[in-house]
């Protein structure tokens, strides 16, 4: 068997080269010394057509004819990475499997096809990868709407991949471990997120999957070890297939390798990764602290009257932006009538351009809040623009939930976007959007001809397009990426937008496990989590709304222009502490002492860590008093936030436990910096 190996500064892919299909048969890290290679039957390529399927048969996305197939051609190396060739020589089908070099890798399928035949794809994975086994813990994560990021650890073994093998009876189960995600909003069920620790080595291996839309991956066993498969959308799971022919070839969406020791390693691993293929502007190193005016403050209901006390007391506080979120454009109830985007006569009498003149005058940035994907049934635009800018289904415009849905391949529905946000930064002056997106697509169109899957994934491809393009005539301009809260938290959108909203959770106590979990799917310096401090409640409950903020990018509301001078002090204290943190935000990396948080859990523990300095965020979320002992290096503790904190203590039993105690009645949080010791 000749092997290629191929290594980038973080990480070691070794394919096998032989008369059968390419196979990827180790993925380490560099640092880690070279270990004998396990032979794995698993094709790095798996690929299915209509007429050419899987044998044996079963749901799995293995052991595909044309995949089995595939055979070397040639590879190529260089500066930007590696591209393997192979073909089907029956079918002329070509596939060319890119690496692009990163902290990991980033990896997708090209598929082409020879001479005049055609092929109608149900499968194209991205990568697949072969293990060595399958007696490994998957961490994974499921998310909706305020209950995001909520990870949990499967045993492959005690779950679908029972191993049935026997003496004398050498089959393995046909199941699969598969999780995957439907329509537009990528996130809407699953994180495109997962780690596997191996059980009896330091090993573990991470992905993502980096699509705004339909994606799916499974974990299986073959006689020769086990696979891992990513892959966009699908037939059988998505209603997906594509006609191949030598004019049209495609991709597959873009998927992220990492690998690590365990579980912490690896999601550090995939942090740095995340970093390197996030696009990143110079508008983006401001990190401003946004103020926005809906949670559990204005919630939609915006008026001259009420912003503007809002926006002295948020400029005094210490923001940067100011953003008014939801119903500045329409007089009362506008769920169905969105899409002109022009503001509101009554809300502003004397028109919006008061507000915005204040909020520059303050020389905060203006920001507004914009769902532009959709057109209310009930909206004028609905009638003015063209059935063809709209997905539908058998020439049915789709309707959800009063919305109508725009197709971003449209030019119509581009022409209508692009104007409404370029007047809305050349009247106004507007800075920052947060695009929200309340409104799923279903499984896509048939606009055109195309399968349902393939409309839809080339809409999301043309969203992508349309968002490049906007930051191409706008420069300076922020956008948070919004969906119900962070149903659409892919690094599709998140390697080109600059803020992802965490979550629509509006209790502090069940925000908590949200910030803390947040750092397994994204960047901290791009983890917008709401800190939206109440007057009048006590100065532990007061405390624990800001803390949320701290470990992130915090993400102010709340009625600041209500607030006592004392609770005015304890807001601006957080916000120093948080500015403390963006300094290095960038460079840091996250760890669980306690674990991933699981969504009932009374201690919950963030560390990001920095070569020198770990900011460690703590919460207890029953009243106490009570203790907790984590696993740190001992370091010098100094409080963070709230810097006169005298009722927490922190003591040593040895150089790796701390015991942390709160003697507070209630509920309480702390942020501490940690430095090392010499």
């Amino acid at each position: 068997m000749e092997l290629l190996r191929w290594s980038t500064p973080d990480l070691t892919l070794t394919f096998a080269l032989d008369d059968g299909p390419v196979r990827l048969v180790a993925v380490r890290e560099t640092i880690q010394p070279e270990r004998p290679v396990q032979e794995t039957s698993q094709p790095l390529v798996e690929v299915s057509a209509i007429g050419s399927g899987r044998s044996p048969s079963s749901n799995r996305h293995v052991e595909t004819v044309l995949g089995q197939g595939l055979r070397y051609i040639r590879h190529e190396e260089s500066d930007r990475g590696l591209r393997i060739l192979q073909q089907d020589p029956d079918s002329g089908l070509r596939i060319t499997s890119v690496f692009e070099a990163g902290a990991g890798v980033r990896a997708w399928s090209e598929a082409s096809i020879a001479g005049h035949g055609s092929l109608e794809l149900t499968l194209l994975s991205s990568l697949a990868v072969g293990l060595e086994a399958v007696d490994a813990e998957l961490y994974s994560a499921a998310n909706s709407w305020m209950t995001e990021n909520r990870w949990s650890v499967t045993s492959l073994r005690a779950g679908a991949l029972a191993d049935i093998m026997s003496e004398g009876h050498r089959h393995v189960a046909r199941t699969r471990h598969a999780v995957t995600n439907f329509g537009s909003w990528s996130s809407g069920e699953r994180l495109p997120i997962g780690v596997l620790v191996d059980r009896s080595t330091p090993y573990a291996l991470g992905w993502q999957i980096e699509h705004n839309g339909p994606w799916h991956y499974e974990i299986g066993e073959s006689r020769k070890g086990g696979y891992l498969l990513l892959s966009g959308p699908t037939d059988q799971e998505h209603q997906w297939s594509v006609q191949l022919t030598e004019d049209t070839p495609f991709t597959s969406v873009p998927v992220s390798l990492v690998a690590g020791t365990d579980r912490d390693t690896t999601f550090a691993s995939l942090t740095r990764q995340r970093r390197a293929v996030r696009r990143r502007r110079p508008v983006d190193d401001r990190m401003p602290v946004v103020f926005n005016d809906y949670m559990n403050t204005l919630l939609g209901d915006p008026t001259t009257e009420k912003l503007l006390p809002l926006i002295d007391a948020a400029a005094e506080a210490g923001a940067d932006y100011f953003c008014i979120d939801a119903g500045w454009y329409a007089d009362g109830d506008w769920w169905n009538t969105v899409g002109a985007w022009k503001p509101s006569t009554t809300r502003f009498p004397n028109g919006l351009a008061e507000v915005i003149d204040r909020i520059h005058s303050h020389a905060m940035v203006p920001g507004l809040w914009l769902e532009p994907e959709v057109i209310g049934v009930c909206s004028p635009i609905a009638r003015e623009l063209p059935d063809e800018a709209f997905l539908s289904r058998h020439g049915i415009r789709i309707a959800e939930s009063g919305r109508y849905l725009l197709d971003l391949r449209s030019p119509a529905a581009r022409r209508h976007l692009d104007d409404t946000v370029d007047r809305l930064v050349e009247e106004f002056g507007v800075g920052f959007f947060k695009f929200d997106n309340n409104t799923m697509t279903g499984p896509g169109t048939d606009k055109g001809g195309t399968s349902l899957g393939h409309g839809l994934l080339e809409h999301n491809r043309a969203l992508l397009d349309w968002l490049d393009g906007l930051q191409r005539r706008h420069p300076d301009l922020l956008i948070e990426n919004c969906a119900s809260g962070a149903m659409r938290m892919d690094y599709a959108n998140l390697s080109r937008l600059h803020l992802q909203s965490t979550s629509d959770q509006e209790d502090p106590l069940l925000y908590a496990p949200i910030t803390a979990a947040a750092p397994a799917a994204l960047l901290p310096e791009q983890a917008g989590h709401w800190a939206y401090p109440i007057s009048g409640t006590t100065r532990e409950r007061f405390t624990f709304a800001l803390v949320n903020g701290i470990p992130g990018r915090l993400y102010l509301s709340g009625h600041l222009n209500r607030m006592t001078p004392r609770e005015l002090d304890l807001v601006r204290s957080a916000l120093a502490a948080h500015r403390d943190i963006l300094k290095n935000l960038d460079t840091l990396v996250p760890s669980w002492p306690l674990g991933l948080p699981g969504w009932t859990d009374d201690w919950i523990a963030l560390a990001l860590n920095g070569p020198e300095t770990t900011y460690l965020t703590l919460w207890h979320r029953v009243p106490g008093p009570a203790t907790v002992c984590l696993p740190i290096h001992r370091s010098r503790i100094t409080p963070h936030f709230p810097a006169d904190d005298t009722d927490w203590t922190y003591t040593w039993t040895d150089d790796d436990v701390l015991n942390v105690t709160t003697n507070t009645p209630e509920p309480s949080a702390r942020v501490l910096r940690l430095t090392t010791t010499h």
